[in-house]
């Protein structure tokens, strides 16, 4: 009966202290905002002006090459010459709209 009790007494403290670790661990924690934090605008402004830059560029050359390769090899599609446009449009329109999206929601 004697062992019961302190297996009780034991299993009450246990939880007494988890409950106080938590609430120690909520109380010193301090809340995070969106937008008040600047971690990755170094990447975000790399990745957005490789982008908008000779990366967009390239990836329009490369897309537009892909699609002269397609039409040389006989099979034509509109896709061939639609998909190509649609990559050229978003790399130089696409990017500031949704960096301004981004930058409006944050």
């Amino acid at each position: 009966m004697q062992a019961q009790g302190r297996k009780g007494e034991v299993a009450s403290r246990v939880v007494l202290c988890a409950a106080v670790g938590t609430a120690a661990l909520i109380a010193a924690t301090a809340p995070a905002f969106a937008g008040t934090d600047g971690t990755f605008d170094t990447a975000l402004t790399q990745f957005t002006n490789f982008l908008e830059g000779s990366g967009g560029k390239i990836i329009t050359v490369l897309s537009l090459a892909g699609g002269i390769v397609g039409l040389a090899s006989g099979r034509f599609s509109l896709g061939q010459v639609a998909i190509p446009v649609g990559v050229g449009v978003g790399a130089g329109t696409g990017i500031p709209i949704v960096t301004s999206t981004i930058s409006a929601t944050i």
